[in-house]
């Protein structure tokens, strides 16, 4: 059965992370310590994502979600069923590298972490799943799309976000639809993703799902975000083609290339659609490239604005760390609600208990979705999915499906010119 947590959500946002009272303080005689609690210890929960390098300002978006997820649930009280103990977060520079973020998996375990969130890149994920399996510690994937990663029938990993092929199939779904409701379908799709487990099986998804609903797909460009510094090659390419559609899968620097490319090259497509794509769905990018940026889609996992409590978070996030807050950071807070909820399910800080209590659990979620969070055997939830979106005078806009959307998609969008 489903406990009711009454941490963060439901008052704290509510009150600008001042305390809802009602639970009892760390080591109250009349509330139970908890399996593996101390009276005055700490419950440990480490984070993993890049902090330096190329994905740097993600990695830390993350990082300050779930630092503000562990604030808010301490300061509702904590965990009321271990005697309201505290959450620490243990955060750690992943740098984007697989063996450092493995190793510092390790290390965090080392140190009493009870589970992890992380760790946005695939490749990094990969790694320290394998870390958490053997050390049989709950890992909630925040960010990282591979389906590879939850195909080793691993019982202690959890993704929150949608998996490459929810998003690759359903990016083709709503290419198809928004085309066809604008009397122009997409018939030709140019290709261009980054090289990795992460872009190649959303490439594959999308393609599959293009071709079965009469799309020609090609021509089909890899590329390694690490070192590319300028795609005016690849847009030559494209623009030789011909094609209606250019779809993008990438990180947030290399898309910000991409739009400088194609207003350089200026490749005659009627769409730049992004599918689950790093860059095109931030409210950093289209201040960023200013009208390059202009009627660029991205069908992508996105925080539901047009929820009041996914509001607050946004106006709360912008207050404390004076930026815009990107869906990465929404999916690790969620990741920390998910393992604090199920610590007050457990009644324990055992990791075990902790990870059936994930696995049986339903935690509600501020991202667009067809349900709660839920799991199922593979540790996907079951209810993830993309919406589609849209950069329309300068800001990011919901545009699809209908009952997420803040405005109507604007289709066929020349790169560049002004989408009202």
């Amino acid at each position: 059965m489903r406990k009711t947590w009454i941490a963060a959500t439901a008052c704290t946002l509510a009150v600008g992370l001042a305390a809802c009272g009602g639970s009892a303080p760390v080591g109250a005689t009349d509330s139970p310590s908890g399996e593996g609690v101390a009276p005055g210890e700490r419950i440990k929960i480490g984070s993993l994502h890049p902090l330096s390098g190329g994905a740097a300002a993600d990695g830390q978006q993350m990082d300050n979600g779930a630092r503000l997820a562990v604030e808010a649930i301490n300061e509702a009280g904590g965990i009321a069923a271990l005697g309201g103990a505290e959450l620490e977060l243990l955060s750690a520079d992943t740098q984007g590298k697989p063996e450092v973020g493995q190793s510092e998996a390790q290390r965090l375990i080392q140190e009493g972490a009870v589970s992890l969130v992380g760790t946005y890149q695939s490749a990094v994920t990969a790694n320290v799943s394998t870390v958490a399996e053997r050390n049989q510690v709950p890992l909630v994937i925040d960010v990282s799309a591979a389906d590879s990663i939850l195909q080793q029938g691993y019982r202690y990993t959890f993704r929150i976000q949608p998996s490459s092929e929810v998003l690759g199939t359903r990016g083709a779904q709503y290419l198809a639809e928004v085309s066809a409701a604008a009397g122009s379908p997409a018939q030709s799709v140019a290709i261009l993703h980054e090289q990795g487990a992460y872009g190649s099986s959303i490439r594959d998804a999308f393609t599959v799902e293009a071709e079965k609903l009469g799309m020609t797909i090609g021509p089909v460009l890899a590329y390694d975000p690490a070192s590319v510094a300028d795609f005016t090659t690849q847009l030559t390419q494209i623009k030789a083609a011909g094609v209606d559609v250019l779809a993008v899968t990438g990180y947030y620097r290399d898309g910000v290339l991409v739009a400088q490319a194609v207003d350089t090259v200026e490749p005659g497509l009627d769409a730049v659609y992004g599918v689950a794509n790093g860059a095109f769905d931030l409210p950093q990018f289209p201040a960023e490239v200013g009208a390059a940026g202009e009627g660029y889609f991205d069908a992508n996992y996105h925080s539901d604005m047009t929820k009041p409590e996914m509001q607050e978070l946004a106006r709360l996030y912008q207050e404390r760390f004076g930026d815009q807050i990107r869906t990465g950071a929404v999916l690790a807070y969620d990741a920390v609600r998910v393992i604090a909820e199920s610590l007050e399910n457990a009644g324990s800080a055992d990791a075990t208990a902790v990870r059936d209590a994930i696995a049986q659990g339903e935690f509600e979620t501020y991202l667009a979705s067809t349900g709660p969070i839920v799991f199922n055997e593979a540790g996907e939830n079951e209810n993830a999915i993309p919406i589609l979106m849209q950069v329309q005078d300068g800001a990011v806009k919901q545009v699809h499906p209908e009952e997420f959307a803040e405005a109507e998609p604007v289709y066929p969008a020349e790169p560049g010119q002004q989408v009202r």
